[in-house]
């Protein structure tokens, strides 16, 4: 695809955008920004979620990983929806109940500030690295169709990706993500199944032959129950899914702040359900989209190096008319550009609310002037975290994300479930040091399995260890 046709596309696509982003945010004042003045509807919210859960990832990742992974991701997909309906009926109400802003005050109450502290610093590192990891995979993308033909460094791209999700998050926050994202979400589903109905034609399949073509091809198993060593084993895959949705959602600032922007705790419940439900079919999709690709990619004797370069080289290597490629864009940026604005946005509440206190010690003119420089600040962390893992990135992007969160995100879920499960008081000073010592031993752990364990290898259920290790920890410190 030409590179000039790629920057037309993205530049009709932000003046759309900015301008839903400019009209939402009018009159936005700090509590707008950071949790929409609890005035949002439940099924908008729903609505919006799907692309904000859904990353540029997600469009390209999922896709490739099923030579390698089969259908297996679907087993996770399930423990999602266990997950989010734990968060629906157990965190909600409680979040609610103590009407927080962050979502980590709720450590601050129940055990001291070191807690809450390391939980907003942990927070803030997994959510930094996620997002990070994320918006790298559509810069690496942007780079083959844009800025490589065209010459320009990768550097460049970061500060021209990274810049266009400040430009319309700056300003209105939690309010402007909701209402663009509404709009995303219409771009993705859309894009998503047009980019199907011309893949599947091209194989000249009718509906009824794609599905039954797809679900006997080899790489649609989705169950794996066979060898407990293997990543794939189901109760690896569902367990992790469970509480990887817990840890990444509803102990997540990013994510929680759209739901805690619904109108009171029933509505963002039906919001979380609807919208859990939504996003687990637009997986499958996503799955068969993945087979579809495969099938066209060996019957036209095309290779890739990576799986994650597969249906982006199909979508925009001329195979198809030009309407595929730009559907293809759309999709991409549309769930790239919401989960990394929605990340920047809660890294702002966070940073601003958690680990600088500025509500506590300004009036409203001064948490403004501090809002607006943290968010710049995190802007700039974000690229440089994106030039720093194009360097060492060695393996799948979806995986990545999972590997960092399985370490970042075990000890808030640790903190969060001894909060929750047990009534007992902690000698709060020594947490930061039981939160830095879990993942540490996980690594290890990690490491090691295949000799120590008789060949196992963990998943992302390290994630659970990891919060079992400083459960274990905060028991210690338990205050008789």
């Amino acid at each position: 695809m030409n590179p000039y046709t790629v920057l037309a596309v993205i530049a009709v696509y932000f003046i759309v955008i900015y301008t839903i982003s400019y009209i939402s945010s009018r009159k936005v004042d700090n509590a707008g920004f950071f949790v929409g003045n609890r005035q949002s509807s439940w099924y908008v919210v729903a609505f919006a979620m799907i692309s904000s859960s859904i990353s540029g990832i997600t469009f390209i990742s999922v896709p490739g990983m099923v030579a390698e992974k089969s259908f297996s991701y679907l087993q996770m997909n399930l423990g999602f929806v266990v997950g989010q309906f734990t968060i629906a009926f157990v965190l909600v109400p409680l979040f609610y109940r103590m009407n927080v802003v962050s979502i980590y005050e709720y450590l601050e109450n129940r055990f001291g500030m070191s807690s809450y502290k390391t939980g907003a610093w942990f927070f803030f590192v997994s959510k930094m690295l996620g997002a990070s990891v994320r918006l790298f995979l559509v810069c690496v993308v942007l780079q083959l169709l844009v800025f490589e033909p065209l010459n320009i460094h990768f550097i460049f791209n970061v500060i021209f990706t990274i810049g266009l999700v400040w430009l319309y998050t700056f300003q209105g926050g939690v309010k402007t993500l909701i209402w663009t994202d509404t709009l995303k979400s219409v771009c993705l589903i859309v894009s998503l199944a047009l980019c199907i109905y011309f893949l599947a034609s091209s194989l000249n399949y009718t509906p009824v032959t794609m599905v039954s073509s797809i679900f006997e091809h080899k790489y649609s198993q989705m169950f794996f129950f066979d060898d407990v060593n293997d990543k794939r084993f189901f109760f690896k895959q569902f367990l992790a899914g469970v509480f990887v949705m817990i840890a990444m959602t509803g102990l997540d600032q990013d994510m929680m702040q759209r739901n805690l922007s619904c109108k009171n705790s029933k509505d963002s419940q039906k919001n979380m359900v609807i919208s859990v439900i939504s996003q687990f079919f637009i997986i499958v999709l996503f799955l068969m989209l993945g087979v579809l690709s495969y099938t066209f990619a060996e019957l036209n004797g095309i290779t890739v190096e990576k799986s994650d370069q597969l249906f982006p080289k199909i979508a925009t290597g001329g195979y198809f008319p030009m309407i595929v490629g730009i559907l293809f864009i759309v999709g991409l940026i549309s769930a790239a550009y919401s989960a990394a604005g929605s990340a920047l946005t809660a890294l702002t509440t966070s940073f601003t609310i958690d680990i600088l206190g500025a509500t506590r010690k300004n009036g409203e003119a001064g948490v403004k002037r501090i809002r607006m420089a943290t968010h710049i600040a995190m802007t700039v962390v974000m690229g440089i975290v994106i030039i720093i893992f194009e360097a060492l990135n060695k393996t799948s992007v979806v995986d990545a994300v999972y590997i960092l969160a399985s370490y970042t995100y075990g000890p808030i879920l640790g903190m969060f479930a001894f909060g929750i499960l047990n009534k007992s008081k902690i000698k709060d000073k020594y947490i930061p040091y039981i939160a830095i010592a879990a993942p540490i031993v996980c690594y290890i752990l990690d490491k090691n399995s295949v000799e120590w364990f008789n060949g196992y290898q963990f998943s992302y259920e390290l994630l659970i260890m990891n919060a079992l290790f400083v459960y274990i920890g905060m028991w210690f410190i338990k205050k008789r």
